[in-house]
């Protein structure tokens, strides 16, 4: 009765939800009144917690898609951050922005390239949640927030360039899912870090052959500026393990290849170990999140060999979504660590009867679920 009330009371909340934020006319007005759930009385207690449970993740999940809906001259990379920090501050999160000095002195040149060509300085936000102080275990949540992605100067077709403004959904996802998380307070330790800038072509933008030098150290060939999300990843991966990150899942819309492989029906997943993996997977299944996991084998990696530097930023079209994963798995070092790609899933093409067209907040109900089995 628990999993049906949160569903329900998610749904509910979830369902309505309509990417209208700025139409003044022919708008339709959505109130919900109440959602009556006719229970059993031995059930009552079990379904006043899945109520509220539902209502959390709900809010977390429209939390997300609203920074997501929002138009890119509206969310820039400093907004975005404005906004996690005013969350932050209501949900009791601790909050920490880093502005573009301050990822500068962190050696965070990986993330700063890609906003190089921007009028708009790149901003990582670092949110907290403690829940077990006793322990020094905690889950780290990364996300890609590129809040408009014209591709650079590997510029991207004009058609369809609209729905880059939803190229920030693993950061929304992340901001979303702390919101929740700190709300459902689960007995465990949880930081979530956000990436958010903008790729724009100019004059001063990455240009393909350039190279940068990431956190961690090592050197990355730029060959495509459109393969620009792991180039933020890469930084934050390597700043959540440095501010204490034990188990790490970054999540982002980052290849068009996992779409052409998985359609917008599941993400792909992956990751090592192997447990780490598993414990990801079954975490989606209890969240309802259809997912699919690709393979890491060591023979691609042979497609994001650079001659002048460490790696190669693109591996070109064939298994791009692997060789993706595999980029990433260059700064995490020896920490468990899991890929979730949400390009597929992280915006419905088409109104479904349970959401409407827009994005639809993928990945946080999986990264809730997380910390609640953290927390058991």
């Amino acid at each position: 009765m628990c999993a049906i009330a949160q569903a329900t009371v998610d749904g509910a909340l979830t369902g309505p939800l309509e990417p209208d934020l700025y139409r003044t006319e022919n708008k339709e007005e959505r109130k919900l009144a109440e959602v009556i759930l006719v229970v059993d009385s031995a059930d009552r207690q079990n379904a006043e917690s899945g109520a509220e449970r539902g209502r959390q993740i709900g809010e977390g999940v429209n939390f997300a898609r609203g920074l997501a809906e929002e138009p890119a001259n509206i969310m820039t990379p400093l907004v975005a951050a404005e906004r996690a920090q005013a969350m932050a501050k209501e949900a009791g999160l601790d909050c920490e922005i880093l502005d573009d000095k301050q990822l500068q002195k962190l050696g965070m040149n990986s993330m700063l390239s890609v906003a190089l060509g921007s009028q708009w300085p790149a901003r990582a936000v670092v949110l907290t949640y403690r829940g077990d102080r006793g322990s020094k275990e905690m889950l780290g949540l990364i996300g890609k927030g590129v809040t408009f992605d014209s591709g650079g100067i590997s510029i991207k077709p004009a058609q369809d360039m609209h729905l880059m403004k939803y190229d920030m959904g693993g950061a929304a996802a992340v901001v979303g899912a702390m919101r929740a998380i700190a709300e459902l307070k689960p007995k465990a330790n949880v930081i979530g870090i956000a990436g958010f800038v903008e790729n724009m072509p100019s004059g001063t933008a990455n240009k393909p052959g350039d190279v940068v030098r990431a956190a961690n150290g090592k050197t990355i060939e730029i060959l495509n500026t459109d393969a620009e999300g792991r180039l933020v990843l890469a930084d934050c991966l390597d700043l959540a393990r440095k501010r204490g990150a034990t188990r790490l899942v970054d999540i982002a819309t980052l290849t068009g290849a996992v779409v052409i492989a998985l359609g917008n029906v599941a993400m792909g997943v992956m990751g090592d170990p192997q447990g780490w993996v598993d414990t990801v997977l079954g975490a989606a299944d209890a969240a309802g999140e259809r997912r699919w996991q690709l393979p890491l084998y060591p023979e691609y990696k042979e497609q994001i060999k650079s001659s002048i530097a460490d790696v190669a930023n693109t591996g070109g079209r064939p298994a791009g979504t692997i060789t993706a994963a595999l980029f990433l798995q260059n700064f995490v070092d020896t920490t468990p660590w899991v890929h979730l790609d949400i390009a597929g899933t992280g915006w419905n093409e088409r109104d479904v009867p349970y959401a409407a067209k827009g994005a639809t907040g993928a990945g946080v109900r999986t990264f809730v679920q997380l910390a609640v089995q953290a927390s058991e």
